[in-house]
């Protein structure tokens, strides 16, 4: 059975969300808002203009502090302050191509900045369950064809991905060293590429695509052929809030989950662009020969059993789905809609097609 966050586990509940003014976080923020949860949260300001955290207004919905977690006493006294039940880690430097221009800043950011999130978790004693948030880039990826589990080596190539597989050996050494003995059960997610309205980040397909379809423009895709477990973001949202929930009733599952599409579903980047130009009705592209830049994956696939006969997660809405939703929120929201309001859309229409399949 297809299984739904549950607003009886998050109303009243105490959550810190880290990186709440980002894509993701703005989504998780909003949704925790709707089970009834008391969110904080801490963060950079919106690192895009226009941001989903600035259209939705989610300052007046939740307690909203600017810290960066690079700063281990800033850290320290925001998780104090919001004597958190459970923490979701999201405040990350989330692209490849970046982690190539700003190295430092991206290791200091994704791996100082867990440990330092960890070491605040350590003081607070009303914490029980913690969501690190890193990538399915954290393997070590020769590419072979085959689907990646969680026992799985980690490594990377660039920058952003071994920065992600470092702050995965922080988390595990938190856990056994400190955590576990508290009580604390602490679990990481590692989610396939994500896409949703409300990106506006830079070197993004859809985010890219929107920008050039809308301006008339010819977009221009560096790997056409490379294959990724695209997902609409709330599909990993749904899978890290039944991981909080669980991980609070039972932290043996304390470890590491995959979350995306079945294997056998993850696409080319030319197919999701195939996708997104004929929902939104036009749009040129110009294909690249996919040796263009620094290096990058050309294949990678997660294995989801875990999540799926743990946790009970499956995917709702298939890619085309996903796409045509994603489209669509862009399309209304530059017809002047309010953003809040088509996040909700998403999310009733969410929670729709879990109550269809679980009927």
């Amino acid at each position: 059975m297809t299984q739904s966050p549950s607003a009886d586990a998050w109303r009243g509940k105490r959550v810190l969300v880290t990186g709440h003014t980002g894509f993701k976080g703005a989504w998780l923020s909003l949704w925790l808002r709707r089970l009834g949860a008391e969110v904080t949260g801490i963060s950079l300001p919106p690192p895009t203009r226009p941001s989903l955290f600035e259209l939705a207004k989610l300052d007046t919905l939740i307690d909203s502090h600017v810290c960066d977690v690079r700063d281990a006493s800033a850290v320290a006294s925001a998780v104090r302050a919001a004597r958190p039940d459970v923490v979701f880690h999201l405040a990350a430097q989330a692209l490849v191509r970046e982690s190539y221009r700003t190295p430092l800043d991206t290791f200091a950011t994704n791996v100082q900045g867990t440990a330092n999130l960890l070491e605040a978790v350590r003081d607070v004693p009303s914490v029980r369950a913690v969501v690190v948030i890193t990538t399915d880039k954290v393997y070590q990826n020769a590419e072979a064809g085959f689907p990646f589990r969680e026992t799985d080596p980690l490594g990377g190539h660039d920058p952003y991905s071994a920065s992600k597989a470092a702050c995965e050996l922080v988390v595990e050494s938190y856990r056994k060293s400190f955590l576990a003995e508290r009580g604390v059960a602490v679990a990481t997610a590692r989610a396939g590429n994500v896409i949703g309205g409300g990106d506006w980040a830079a070197d993004r397909l859809i985010p890219d695509a929107i920008r050039a379809f809308g301006a008339g423009q010819t977009l221009l895709v560096r790997r056409p052929a490379a294959v990724r477990p695209w997902q609409h973001v709330l599909e990993p949202l749904a899978g890290y809030l039944l991981l909080a929930e669980r991980l609070e009733r039972e932290p043996v599952l304390a470890g590491a989950f995959n979350f995306g599409p079945p294997t056998d579903e993850a696409a080319t980047v030319r197919e999701v662009v195939e996708l997104a130009r004929r929902c939104y009705g036009r749009g040129e592209v110009s294909w690249g020969e996919g040796d263009a830049g620094p290096h990058e994956a050309g294949w990678l696939a997660l294995e989801v059993m875990r999540a799926r006969s743990v946790l009970g997660v499956r995917a709702r809405w298939n890619l085309a789905e996903g796409v045509a939703r994603t489209v669509e929120w862009y399309r209304k929201c530059d017809q002047g809609l309010d953003a809040r309001v088509l996040c909700e859309t998403d999310l009733d229409a969410f929670d729709e097609r879990v109550s269809r399949t679980s009927a």
